[in-house]
């Protein structure tokens, strides 16, 4: 096993939320501005007349020329394959998920979990939630849900989890055990509907900077932005840095709304356009909370789509820096038509395009595969890891724009950074892959490391905490426990990688998002470069 596992491991999760990030985008695009969902009465359940169904669609709408009667004989897959990463036919389960998912159905109790040892552990209660008024707290582990019961018995996560959703309004029986306690208690919980921020922290990194991290664009991304923003001037902010990374998306009214903060009057954000779609610009409005203030924008491999908008839009316009690496490339948008069975198209319509005319979406003229492993081949070609930069010169000497300022801006797939941060790698071995890969860390911290530190010690003793000589002693005999055989040279290599990391898990259990990143940030290469560029 190379270095690499741990990176392909982490890849393969992030592009599908990535794809599913997309599929979000593009539809979610079309229905804020005015698109419903496409039915055809003409639409029928057989695969042979839905093939003949879709091929008619693509005929109507398709984003480009494309060579309908090539597809005849393809099934469903390959047909759609043939054109681009993003159309996509959705099974009627997949669709109905789907359609959850794009029209915001955040409907439940209000908790977060972790399966530990098959035990459905409550890892954080959402404030304000169904669940933290019935008095569920951290640390609880639920037994049972209204008359299944759900630990110790090996239950897929989508299962468990699956018992526990619900419709607002409905009322759930749950039975937990908290630590301390004997015997378990059960409380009936009315699931409601549970509002979460977009913005996982914001705090001052010094006197005049902030730092603002925005894990998705969704409809409160805006004004949770300008509520956060007007809390840190209050505290001195002057300068600010805004964490993209990992956003893989979400509204693109959100984006464009967020960097109307940031732009004055009447500056283009982005547009749209496809064969069949007439060019759609979209403008600010003005009278943004953070118009003049010097700005950071931090990107990677995993910012796509809205992520992509917004980044673009202060690359072109001059607005700020960006830091990090080459972002994802998802730049298509797609309309849904909806089949009398249940079932879906996603069909690419139009591009969306930087004030500049830059396409952000990636290449996909190897394939659909090769599209599925591009992030991997990023890794292996040495892009993100500064190993080959002849990658990063070819791809920047494509398609070259200039910013009015006079600044150099580069198309051909996702956007380029202003400065470039490596990946960095140091400590990735076969034996701390493993670690993760099985879960070994993670599981420590919850099931050891948790009950030894406070919130309180925690947030006072951020900046000097580290594991002590008995946690290392312990997490050895709990790798043992669990059957995996160490390796002296490589867990050496991989220490300071390892406390690193038990201490990130460990501020995210107790500290929240806010304290992942507080801990995060104090030894993070992107963040340390970009309050040099801000000065």
């Amino acid at each position: 096993m190379k270095k690499s596992t741990r990176f392909n491991i982490l890849i393969a999760l992030t592009y599908s939320v990535t794809l599913i990030g997309g599929m979000f985008l593009g539809y979610k695009f079309l229905k804020d501005q005015g698109f419903q969902v496409n039915r055809d009465a003409r639409l029928a359940n057989s695969d042979a007349q839905k093939v003949e169904d879709i091929i008619h669609i693509i005929n109507k709408n398709y984003v480009d020329d494309v060579n309908a009667d090539s597809l005849h004989h393809l099934p469903i897959d390959s047909l759609l394959h043939q054109l681009d990463p993003h159309s996509m036919y959705l099974p009627a389960t997949k669709a109905f998920e789907l359609e959850e998912a794009l029209e915001g159905n955040f409907e439940g109790i209000g908790v977060e979990y972790y399966i530990l040892n098959d035990t459905l552990l409550v890892t954080n209660v959402l404030k304000d939630g169904p669940a933290f008024f019935a008095g569920i707290k951290q640390g609880d582990k639920i037994l049972r849900v209204d008359s299944t019961y759900v630990s110790g018995k090996s239950l897929p996560r989508s299962e468990m989890i699956g018992k526990i959703k619900g419709r607002r309004g409905t009322s759930v029986l749950i039975s937990f055990l908290r630590p301390g306690n004997s015997a378990p208690t059960s409380l009936n919980i009315k699931r409601g509907k549970v509002d979460v921020s977009s913005i996982d922290a914001a705090y001052m990194l010094n006197n005049e900077t902030a730092y603002v991290r925005i894990s998705k664009f969704g409809a409160n991304t805006d004004n949770d932005f300008v509520e956060t923003v007007r809390s840190l001037k209050a505290k001195g902010m002057k300068k600010l840095v805004l964490d993209l990374r990992d956003n893989g998306g979400g509204y693109v009214t959100a984006a464009t709304g967020l960097a109307n903060q940031f732009l004055p009057e009447n500056k283009l954000i982005v547009y749209t356009e496809g064969k069949h779609e007439p060019r759609t610009d979209y403008y600010t409005t003005g009278g943004g909370e953070f118009e003049q203030g010097k700005l950071a924008v931090l990107i990677n491999e995993n910012s796509a789509s809205a992520s992509e908008i917004f980044a673009g839009a202060i690359q072109d316009l001059d607005r700020g820096i960006i830091i990090g690496r080459r972002s994802f490339g998802k730049g298509l948008v797609q309309e849904q038509f909806a089949f009398d069975d249940g079932s879906a198209l996603n069909l690419t319509i139009a591009r969306y395009y930087t004030p500049l005319g830059r396409s952000i979406q990636k290449s996909y003229k190897k394939g659909y595969v090769a599209y599925q492993h591009e992030l991997e081949d990023r890794y292996k070609d040495g892009e993100l890891t500064a190993m080959n930069t002849k990658t990063r010169d070819s791809l920047q000497k494509t398609l070259i724009y200039t910013t009015q300022g006079g600044k150099r801006v580069y198309g051909g797939g996702g956007i380029q950074p202003d400065v470039y941060i490596k990946l960095d790698t140091i400590g990735y071995n076969k034996f701390y892959a493993n670690l993760v890969d099985k879960k070994v860390l993670i599981d420590f911290v919850f099931d050891v490391l948790a009950d030894r530190y406070t919130s309180a010690y925690l947030g006072q003793a951020l900046n000097t905490f580290s594991i002590n000589d008995t946690d290392y002693k312990d997490l050895l005999k709990y790798i043992q426990a669990k059957n995996i055989t160490i390796d002296t040279k490589q867990l050496i290599a991989s220490k300071p990688l390892i406390y690193n990391d038990l201490k990130l898990m460990l501020c995210k259990y107790h500290l929240g998002y806010a304290g992942y990143y507080k801990a995060h940030n104090l030894t993070d290469n992107v963040v340390k470069q970009a309050l040099v560029s801000l000065q």
